[in-house]
């Protein structure tokens, strides 16, 4: 048990240098070749950060474990969108793009609704079995490819460039920042969650619990790391585009990739944690388009905040 304790601290403190590398090297290729900040966070950032998601779901879906592939990509959007955003938002209001507003969070609230649908399919068709099939994973694989395009395509249209204030790195540094960087934040959650997972076990929380607040917290810690760093050097775009990005790759890539490896049967009990997260979304869409223009402010992350509290406590109470 303690060196459990050790290692996932050891974890923490990996994927905090881990997200400062990331950050930089991010933000050195987004002012090199004049790209927007918003687009290296919804890609470059985002798949780093969601790369824990990613190698423990492969795995979680090969051994059959359903409950840890669902409560880890719904329990970290849910993680990245309330906890994160509330306390990247308390500290720093964050104005974003009008793109994030009104297209990257739309989107996000697309694919929650879209996963919805392809889970509870006995809604329309009472013969089918909640399964995530590997036809679903092709379609989810297909959203993801869309997706990408869509980003390329504000590439090409978004004249923002990255801000004069970032440090301009040489080439091998920039490679190494972000690759470091990367391999940090891989290593940490991995520390963090194998760890976490253990602890948990020994204190006798079910498979569903575990994935939804440990191993989602815990695989959600690299988002966390980065987009503090980002709002800490007010980089407002990567900070969000990190969260926004992040949950879209979770939907998108990672259940397509555990699906396509094994279709994934689904508990109905998930359907509240999806009620959450995509709540949660509509509120950040209206936070954003309602009062100061695309702006989370202190008061609205607190809003978020206190739900995830309110939220966590109702879990634990059931499982009691």
């Amino acid at each position: 048990m303690f060196l459990a304790a050790f290692l996932l601290i050891l974890g923490l403190v990996v994927l905090v240098f881990g997200a400062n590398y990331m950050v930089e090297g991010a933000s050195a290729l987004a002012k090199k070749f004049n790209i927007s900040n918003l687009a290296i966070g919804l890609t470059i950032v985002a798949f780093g950060t969601s790369a824990p998601e990613l190698v423990v779901n492969s795995f979680a879906a090969a051994d059959g474990y359903s409950d840890i592939v669902f409560g880890n990509v719904i329990g970290s959007n849910n993680f990245n969108l309330f906890i994160i955003l509330g306390i990247t938002g308390l500290v720093t209001p964050l104005a974003v793009q009008s793109s994030t507003a009104w297209k990257e969070i739309p989107i996000s609230l697309f694919a929650v609704i879209i996963l919805f649908f392809m889970l509870n399919d006995q809604i329309i068709f009472p013969q089918q079995s909640g399964i995530l099939s590997r036809l679903d994973g092709f379609i989810l694989l297909f959203c993801f490819l869309a997706f990408l395009f869509y980003v390329y395509k504000q590439l090409k249209n978004d004249t923002a460039l990255a801000e004069e204030n970032i440090q301009l790195l040489s080439p091998l540094k920039t490679t190494i920042f972000i690759l470091g960087g990367l391999a940090g934040l891989v290593l940490g959650g991995q520390l963090v969650v194998s760890n976490a997972i253990e602890i948990a076990e020994n204190m006798g929380i079910s498979q569903k619990i575990i994935g939804l607040t440990v191993v989602a917290a815990g695989t959600s810690l690299p988002e966390l790391a980065t987009s503090l760093v980002a709002a800490s050097k007010k980089n407002a775009d990567i900070a969000v585009g990190n969260i926004i990005g992040s949950n879209i790759f979770n939907i998108f890539l990672i259940l397509s990739t555990a699906s396509l490896i094994k279709p994934i049967a689904f508990n109905l009990n998930f359907n509240q944690d999806l009620y959450i997260l995509a709540g949660g979304t509509l509120f950040l869409l209206l936070a954003m388009i309602t009062g100061k223009k695309r702006r989370l402010d202190r008061w609205e992350a607190l809003i978020l905040l206190v739900a995830y509290l309110g939220y966590t406590t109702y879990l634990v109470m059931q499982e009691v």
